[in-house]
């Protein structure tokens, strides 16, 4: 019986708003499975590096579900390739406070890669089992990179390798992060275990376009969305690119809703406005800083379509959100977007990154009412795959199993 687990998120707070900085789906998976956790009687304590000093050490959320600010480096946001030279810091601090408390914990599930590296040395301080989600994987994103990205590096890389040798379980969101794991990192497949994240339909639903087109203030234009952080293996080029392919009777306006994301990340949103301008699409592409998930339901039942060019998704959380809104969805033939998307059925895949394979499926969901009807239907009906509860049903099941509970 599993009754307190201590989640690690080194490099990101769940508690900060997705969509900027470092934060983005791994905080919503992280926020809403303890959330989750919590619902069904499993106290959950989540350590993260302090980034605020005004912060508390510890925020209550939720009764079962607590965030702890671990002193590690300075009390302010760091670059990420600086943070691997604060795991150890990070993972003795967590020490210490899990002494001073005195509460034992059943297991430790590390998030990332830098909080599997801190899993591997609580593992062995503790001596309880280790569960880790990578989230994403190095040598993946090296492969699908934006040539304006530089590679992850071999710390990263190797770190990932001690990481999945060391776990008693590495838990996969879908069956082809699953099959990464095996063909690039030759993990031991009696050690990995699949389960994808969840939604919260009672969020994420539909509504009525023209209700939330006026919520949103966005107008009549047909209109295209992305959500997400801002960097280049997101794609974002692509879809503005895509935009001045499009030949619809009515031109549609595409919505960017997201901050900058990591340390190209100002470089990036400064590129993309130059190529608004190059491209001569000044008032109909909007940037819109991160949202609250209230204020992003509005914008997903607003739009048309949600266009995901990334190059690298392990799941895409995004997606999933999008379509239990009942928005299709566009996106990227890459990692996980298969697993949620089926093609023609609730959105449309794109096999690479030229900008008018995008436009054309853009131009099919604009130009065949019918057709973007079906895919809408399509999208919140496969959405009711993933849940919370499911998700939550899933892991306890692989909780007991690497702690030998009943």
């Amino acid at each position: 019986m599993i009754n307190r687990v201590a989640y690690l998120s080194l490099h990101s707070c769940p508690l900060v708003q997705p969509g900027s900085g470092d934060s983005g789906g791994m905080n919503v998976y992280i926020r809403e499975l303890s959330r989750a956790m919590a619902e069904r009687g499993v106290e959950v304590v989540v350590f993260t590096r302090r980034t605020d000093e005004t912060t508390a050490e510890v925020t209550k959320v939720m009764p079962g579900f607590s965030v702890v600010h671990i002193e590690a480096g300075p009390p302010a946001p760091v670059s990420i390739r600086s943070l691997p030279g604060l795991v150890g810091e990070f993972a003795e601090a967590t020490l210490r406070w899990i002494d001073e408390q005195g509460e034992p914990f059943d297991l430790i599930h590390s998030h990332y890669w830098l909080s599997g590296w801190a899993g591997v040395l609580l593992k062995e301080k503790l001596g309880i089992p280790l569960a880790n989600s990578f989230h994403t994987l190095g040598r993946v994103k090296d492969l699908n990179r934006h040539p304006d990205d530089g590679p992850e590096g071999a710390i990263r890389t190797l770190t990932e390798e001690e990481v999945i040798a060391r776990s008693d379980c590495v838990v996969a969101s879908t069956p082809f992060e699953f099959e990464d794991l095996l063909e690039h990192y030759a993990a031991d497949p009696a050690r990995l275990c699949t389960s994808p994240p969840g939604i919260d339909h009672s969020v994420f639903k539909p509504g009525d376009k023209a209700a939330a087109r006026l919520r949103s203030g966005i107008g009549k234009r047909p209109m295209v969305l992305f959500a997400g952080r801002i960097q280049p293996l997101k794609g974002v080029n692509t879809a503005i690119a895509a935009l001045e392919h499009v030949t619809t009777a009515e031109p549609p306006q595409l919505i960017v809703i997201g901050g900058p994301s990591g340390s190209g990340g100002a470089a990036e949103v400064a590129r993309l406005r130059r190529l608004v301008g190059e491209l001569q699409l000044e008032g109909r592409v909007h940037f819109v800083p991160p949202l609250r998930r209230e204020q992003l339901v509005t914008f997903y039942q607003a739009a048309d379509a949600v266009i995901m060019p990334s190059r690298s998704e392990t799941f895409g959380l995004v997606a999933a959100e999008a379509q239990s809104c009942g928005a299709p969805v566009i996106a990227a033939a890459v990692g996980g977007l298969p697993y949620i998307i089926e093609h023609e059925t609730s959105g449309l895949l794109v096999t690479g990154h030229d900008p008018t394979d995008y436009a054309a499926a853009i131009e099919r969901v604009l130009n065949d009412r019918v057709f973007a009807r079906r895919l809408s239907a399509g999208a919140v009906e496969l959405s009711q795959r993933f849940s919370w509860d499911a998700t939550v049903a899933r892991f306890l099941e692989l909780y007991d199993g690497i702690t030998g509970g009943d």
